[in-house]
């Protein structure tokens, strides 16, 4: 039986021009370019510059998707863009990428999973080209986590970076078998009980302020390995797939550890995990779409390569996906 597949024709990244180096950090919080590397695998992120915001961060890697697909704005029939650092409360950051590109008609709207937030814009994305209700969708991740850090907590300032990451989703009449090529499944998760485990601590209705984020590191990673995990198998097997099938896995840049451990888990050599997050720090929604961009302008992906995502944050919000390229 055929099935609306939602394939993917273009990808771009942007990353701030500022880039910040492990040693920085020593000049203002009790710790060293040895001990981030050591336990998070990051030896340098992007910061955005003063002024320059969520929304510029995801027009440019936008527009370089764009180019990379051969269309304009107004090809585009939807945008959903991923983020925890929106622009404004209201209205969405989305809707100010679609006036910049120039979409026209269509529409654009935000997705807020806070790390997992790609993996669930693009499960929208593909039930709305599934379902015929949009032909092309653009998924952006982007995010200036810079502007929610705590700069006295060295467990957490050190760990996250700001940028960007698109990409374009076209419909395509496939099979219906695994062999399709377009995204072949999603998992989508959260557990809301362990809110207090990754969290900011401000907001509009309770203090009025964006407020910080505050972590508790080793519970987090504790959840992490098993649900990326669960997750990433569960998205296999939903697509009629094994792990053998897997060409490349492009996980949520966290934290090499987890990285490491959960392809341990699932049983990948880490020869099949696009890693990034040395370059760029947790960006959280923008990490996989970054990561995706980058390691297709370094000529990775074959065309009928299986790809595996997957990403865990803050609610507990996390899925997976696979996309055969």
């Amino acid at each position: 039986m055929g099935v609306r597949r939602a394939v993917a024709v273009g990808c771009g990244h942007y990353l701030p021009a500022r880039v910040v180096e492990n040693a920085e950090f020593e000049k203002f919080v009790d710790t060293s370019d040895e001990w981030i590397r050591s336990r998070s695998g990051i030896e340098r992120r992007h910061f955005a510059a003063e002024g320059e915001k969520t929304s510029d961060l995801a027009i440019a890697a936008a527009r370089m998707a764009l180019d990379d697909a051969g269309l304009q704005g107004s090809d585009i029939d939807a945008l959903v863009l991923a983020t925890a650092t929106p622009d404004q409360t209201f209205p969405s950051t989305a809707t100010r990428v679609q006036a910049a590109l120039e979409m026209g008609e269509g529409f654009a709207y935000d997705v807020h999973a806070v790390c997992a937030g790609f993996v669930f814009a693009l499960s929208n994305a593909s039930a709305m080209i599934g379902s015929g209700q949009a032909n092309r969708v653009m998924v952006i991740g982007a995010e200036t986590f810079s502007r929610i850090l705590n700069w006295e907590d060295r467990t957490t300032c050190v760990l996250f970076g700001d940028g960007a990451g698109a990409l374009i989703l076209e419909g395509a009449d496939g099979d219906g078998s695994s062999a399709d090529r377009g995204v072949l499944s999603t998992v989508l998760r959260s557990d809301g009980r362990y809110n207090d485990l990754l969290y900011v601590d401000g907001g509009v209705s309770t203090t009025g302020t964006a407020g910080q984020l505050v972590m508790q590191g080793r519970e987090v990673f504790k959840h992490a390995v098993s649900k990326l995990a669960a997750a990433g198998e569960e998205a296999l097997e939903s697509a009629g797939l094994e792990v053998d099938d897997v060409d490349w896995v492009v996980p949520h840049q966290a934290n090499l550890r987890i990285i490491k451990a959960t392809a341990g888990k699932i049983g990948l050599p880490m020869e099949k995990i696009v890693v990034t997050v040395q370059d760029h720090g947790n960006t959280s929604a923008a990490s996989i779409p970054l990561a995706l961009s980058v390691a297709n302008s370094q000529g990775r992906f074959r065309k009928g390569d299986l790809l595996l995502m997957e990403a865990i944050g803050g609610g507990l919000t996390w899925g997976a996906a696979t996309l055969r390229w």
